[in-house]
């Protein structure tokens, strides 16, 4: 009964002033509009290079986009920035935020702020290390706030006044693997700071001691000065010229192209045979010296993708007149040293692992010989090793094993799709292709099938080469 009489109601109202409800409902958009219209002389966005999400909602009247807070204000107000943006988070692998003017760094605060005459402010929170899309490694490293004020903003007062640009970047993430020390941390730094020359302080966020010392030769051919403790450090740092965060161009290696002088691989191998006193600047020509032995360096592994049948590899390479060495790359050894060993070497060679990145050391020529376990990691190990090495003007040689090579088929019958169909497991995720190809994975050469490998090595140490 009652339902029946409020459907009556409404139909009478529907009928009966349908003027009054449209005019309202007319009102009500006009006002609306004029209201967006008043709101669009000062709500402009416009942020070329960068993609962002945009809230007009936020408090902060701040564009939210990953892991950084972007806010340009006048007054209140959102408005069209004029110049390139202070940081650019567009980069796969790394964020940089690049300032020169007024700037203050306060390392204890983790806080960067650059004073500007501009009303246009913005603000960022980043993480100042090449691995940006790894969250695991994100979180060994500490966040920082990047900002620009007003200059009668209330900002530290100066306590140190240096007239040379700083570098800021850090030193967690995956510090300790060496493939990781030069693929996320010095590559980088000598692409970010080589314009330099040796001209440029550095603040370390998530400072290792450790890591710092084992790397001292080569840090202190990038810079003249102390290298700093961010976090730790309780001065008000004051400089003309910043960068946070370090430039990546790609694994272990240098484009050129993206360089101001076209510096590459090439130029880094000289800077790493300077820091550490490598005295062989090129491997040896078996064309002009038939009587040497080259020197073949085998890097062996203890735990995981070691090789079985060391002695049968080290017979059938010394058969073929090879000089051979056998040395694991442990994190404990003494890089000096190892370097030393390594430059001593024309033939380096290795199971996929950190340990291939020890061919820095090599002399231009040498032969680098890449050995791929089971998995389907033929691309990968291209791209972290193969390509390194032809961009230092090194030979480069890569051996994938046969299933009979691989210790996993003492674990899974010959049909698993751990041999038939590897592309299942790595669907499975990282961990899953980690776990199975590489941390549970050895092996033992077929000396057979792999001496012609070491006899192909013989044959490009015997070219001539411009």
């Amino acid at each position: 009964m009652n339902m029946g009489y409020e459907r009556k109601k409404m139909r009478g109202f529907l009928r009966k002033e349908p003027s009054k409800f449209g005019f309202l409902l007319l009102l009500g958009c006009f006002v609306i509009s004029m209201a967006l219209i008043g709101m669009s002389r000062h709500y402009v966005v416009s942020f070329p290079k960068l993609n962002f999400l945009v809230s007009l909602h936020a408090t902060s009247s701040g564009l939210l986009a990953g892991d950084k807070m972007i806010s340009r204000h006048r007054g209140n107000l959102l408005t069209e920035h004029a110049g390139e943006p202070l940081c650019d988070f567009s980069g796969i692998r790394s964020n940089i935020c690049e300032m020169k003017g007024d700037i203050k760094i306060h390392g204890n605060l983790s806080s960067i702020i650059f004073i500007t005459s501009s009303k246009i402010h913005e603000s960022y929170r980043m993480k100042p290390h090449a691995r940006k899309q790894d969250k695991y490694a994100l979180s060994h490293v500490k966040e920082l706030s990047v900002k620009s004020v007003s200059a009668n903003d209330d900002t530290p007062k100066c306590t140190m006044k240096h007239n040379i640009p700083a570098i800021v970047f850090s030193t967690g993430g995956y510090m300790g693997n060496m493939f990781h020390d030069f693929t996320d941390v010095l590559i980088p730094l000598f692409i970010t700071t080589h314009r330099f020359n040796g001209e440029v302080q550095f603040l370390v966020s998530d400072y290792r001691p450790w890591w710092i010392l084992k790397y001292q030769p080569l840090l202190k051919q990038l810079s003249r000065y102390e290298t700093i403790d961010f976090n730790k450090e309780n001065e008000v740092h004051c400089f003309n010229e910043v960068i946070v965060g370090l430039k990546f161009h790609k694994e272990m290696s240098i484009n050129p192209s993206r360089t101001p002088n076209g510096y590459s691989m090439v130029d880094f191998a000289k800077l790493i045979r300077r820091s550490f006193t490598l005295q062989r600047e090129s491997a040896i020509n078996l064309h002009e010296n038939h009587d040497k032995k080259p020197r073949l360096l085998i890097i062996s592994r203890r735990r995981t993708r070691s090789f079985m049948n060391i002695n049968e590899v080290v017979q059938m390479a010394s058969e073929l007149n090879y000089e051979v060495l056998v040395e694991e790359a442990g994190l404990n050894s003494n890089l000096g040293n190892f370097s030393q060993v390594v430059n001593s070497c024309d033939v380096l060679m290795g199971v996929h692992g950190a340990g291939l990145t020890n061919l820095v050391f090599l002399p231009t020529n040498a032969v680098v010989i890449q050995v791929v376990p089971l998995g389907g990691l033929e691309s990968i190990a291209y791209e972290d090793f193969g390509v390194p090495s032809i961009d230092m003007k090194l030979r480069y040689l890569q051996y994938s094993i046969s299933e009979a090579e691989s210790s996993l088929i003492e674990q899974y019958p010959r049909d698993h799709p751990v041999f038939k169909d590897p592309a299942t497991i790595r669907k499975q995720g990282w961990l899953a292709l980690r776990s199975t190809y590489l941390i549970n994975q050895n092996v033992k050469l077929d000396v057979g099938r792999f001496r012609g490998v070491l006899l192909e090595a013989l044959d490009l140490l015997h070219q001539q080469v411009e």
